[in-house]
């Protein structure tokens, strides 16, 4: 039996859930796949590359999702979503984006409406709703901790995961708040395999005078995807990139340099424990292919393992 790419619910018949149609927008009735091969949207990146502002490895394609149209249209301005179209160096990056993103949601943290839809040859394609969109041509006001950093997509990696709490203790409006989720973060994007969360996947958001962490984006679990990966974390802390475990994640970083109590850490890493089964069942019944699903659940136990998660 298939499920649904936008909830991964068994479907009996169609593409999609009506529940996943009615979560994407109240007022669709039915989704059309994307006008587009895979080929012809990996075409409309390169077309495209100079007249939108999206950085980053992975194409992406700036839309609108058409309740007329029932389907996501392309567009170079005032775009609403973000398309992550399949690509050829890397398989399965749609798949194991969206699935990261759901395991981020189970655990508590705060992710943007996201998902998975098919185009014309039944083709996977991952897309995310942007959160600094008001209205149709309105912004809140976001900045990326390169930018908060002045360094650029050259130079994202030149820091560490001490500067970035720097940045929340210096930025956001109530930081112990915000070091609490940027603590939870860390620990789940270690546990998920994500060594690329470089300066511009953290981001700060003004929303009436109030400064806080945006929603999470771009969590990928890289290590399965890069063979013989050497490293677990993108920015260094105390100095190291691999072999980390409980004392660095949780005595050092959580404890002595963002100053969390130890009921404060107790509830975190329990909150991420009891997700832990969730994960599993959720990884299952993922998108993924067998293989990585079963590389995806192994790293996972080994990093619980390693910070005594377990």
């Amino acid at each position: 039996m298939s499920r649904c790419p936008l909830t991964y619910e068994e479907l009996s018949e169609g593409l999609y859930s009506k529940n996943g149609i009615k979560k994407l927008n109240s007022r669709l009735i039915t989704l059309l796949p994307l006008e587009f091969t895979k080929e012809e949207l990996l075409e409309e990146v390169a077309e495209r590359s100079g007249k939108i502002s999206l950085e980053g490895v992975q194409p992406k394609l700036s839309a609108l999702l058409s309740i007329p149209e029932s389907t996501f249209s392309l567009t170079d301005i005032n775009g609403k979503y973000i398309i992550k179209p399949q690509q050829t160096l890397y398989t399965e990056l749609p798949e194991n984006e969206d699935l990261t993103m759901r395991l981020a949601g189970i655990a508590g943290i705060e992710v943007p409406q996201h998902g998975l839809i098919y185009d014309k040859t039944g083709t996977l394609h991952y897309f995310i709703k942007r959160f600094d969109r008001i209205k149709k041509s309105q912004k809140y006001s976001v900045e990326d901790f390169a930018q908060l950093s002045e360094k650029n997509r050259h130079t994202k990696y030149d820091s560490s995961m001490e500067k970035v709490a720097g940045i929340v203790e210096k930025y956001c409006t109530f930081p112990m708040i915000e070091k609490i989720k940027l603590f939870k973060l860390t620990v789940f994007n270690f546990l998920t395999g994500n060594e690329d969360m470089h300066l511009k996947n953290y981001s700060l958001i003004t929303k009436d005078d109030i400064t806080t962490l945006t929603p999470a984006y771009d969590l990928l679990n890289t290590t399965i995807v890069i063979k013989n990966a050497s490293e677990e974390i993108a920015l260094p802390l105390r100095g190291r990139k691999r072999k980390l475990n409980r004392k660095d994640l949780v005595n050092y970083f959580a404890v002595e340099r963002m100053g969390l109590n130890d009921r404060t850490i107790e509830i975190v890493l329990k909150e991420l424990l009891d997700a832990v089964p969730l994960w599993e069942k959720e990884i299952e019944i993922s998108f993924l292919s067998d293989k990585l699903k079963e590389d995806y659940s192994s790293l996972l136990r080994k990093r619980c393992t390693a910070i005594g998660l377990e």
